[in-house]
């Protein structure tokens, strides 16, 4: 028989699982608090105390100049165009490649991290190899009357290129997770493809689309090697935010490159609130879906009419209670 101080030691030792030392715990909590105070919340007050630095008067003047409202305006432009297109794509290329299986699956993954392995200025040199005056292509859209480098479609097109893996990548193992029983269960239904689509793979992908379209439009406003390579660097023109920056910092102009420059801190304090917000819900959807409180059985038959069960989460049962599955 055991001791009771052997089994309050293993009831201790089930109950905190963490077994190194308490200081050791706390030097490495230390370390990581320094690391982070040093390399990010450092930089990120600087960056505001440089842009204050003459005064709230010469800060919104910098803002108000023409040339920085062009960049600005240049940069919400280029986000509102590369954001809804690589929305679509991630969508259409995460629920082919998570719920069908058809030949070129893996190419299709493969290709979709291609921006990921490739310097964003290479991307920016192959659409000036391909549109350039001395591309591939280049001769015909001079002779048609169409400019895409050094213009704004060349800077769309390179933002697009660096910011698609972002949504297709965030719901491609969400959705695998995920599974398609959910989607089998409405076809059996009678649902249409759409309606599959519409009533139980968005809601269930909701919070995971939220999370990859902000960090899409993170990375589209804050893209710098792509676009300036493609860009020109025409001031007020062709200058986006960062371009803009680098423009100023490079004339000395230091209070009002870090105005700018403050922006683009903003956006990111704002990207990292909205990401909290989209990475919670996504938690307590996952710990949802495991055993839904209100989640009920779904009576089907099968192809050969015997009686299956299927326990549904709430979109799916939603929409059969509303009757929005029948074809």
């Amino acid at each position: 028989m055991s001791s009771p101080a052997v089994g309050n030691d293993r009831r201790a030792r089930r109950a905190d699982p963490v077994t190194e030392p308490r200081a050791v715990r706390w030097l490495l909590t230390g370390l990581a608090l320094l690391f982070l105070a040093f390399f990010l919340v450092v930089p990120l007050a600087a960056v505001f105390a440089q842009a204050f630095s003459k005064g709230v008067g010469v800060y919104f003047a910098a803002l108000a100049d023409p040339d920085a409202l062009s960049a600005i305006e240049l940069t919400l432009l280029t986000a509102a165009i590369a954001v809804p297109l690589n929305l679509v794509f991630g969508l259409a290329a995460s629920w082919a490649i998570a719920k069908f299986e058809f030949k070129g699956r893996a190419l299709l993954t493969t290709l979709i991290d291609l921006p990921f392995s490739v310097s964003p200025v290479i991307s920016g040199l192959v659409y000036v190899l391909l549109f350039g005056a001395q591309g591939w292509f280049g001769p015909w859209l001079e002779d048609h009357n169409v400019q895409i480098i050094f213009a704004v479609p060349g800077i769309v097109l390179a933002t697009i290129f660096v910011t698609f893996p972002f949504v297709a990548r965030e719901l491609i193992p969400l959705m695998q997770a995920q599974g398609t029983d959910e989607e089998e269960a409405a076809h059996v239904l009678g649902a249409s493809g759409w309606q599959i689509f519409r009533r139980v793979t968005l809601p269930n992908i909701r919070w995971g689309l939220l999370y990859g379209v902000i960090l899409c439009n993170a990375r589209a406003m804050g893209e710098f090697g792509a676009v300036s390579v493609v860009s020109g660097h025409i001031r007020g023109q062709t200058d986006t935010m960062p371009l803009h920056v680098e423009i100023l910092y490079n004339e000395y102009n230091f209070a009002a490159a870090f105005a700018v420059a403050s922006l683009l801190a903003l956006l990111a304090l704002v990207t990292l609130g909205l990401k909290l917000l989209a990475e919670r819900h996504m938690a307590q959807d996952a710990r949802g879906a495991d055993v839904p409180a209100h989640a009920g059985p779904l009576h089907t038959q099968n192809a050969r009419g015997a009686s299956a069960t299927t326990v549904v989460s709430t979109p799916l049962q939603h929409a059969v209670q509303q009757g929005e599955l029948s074809s």
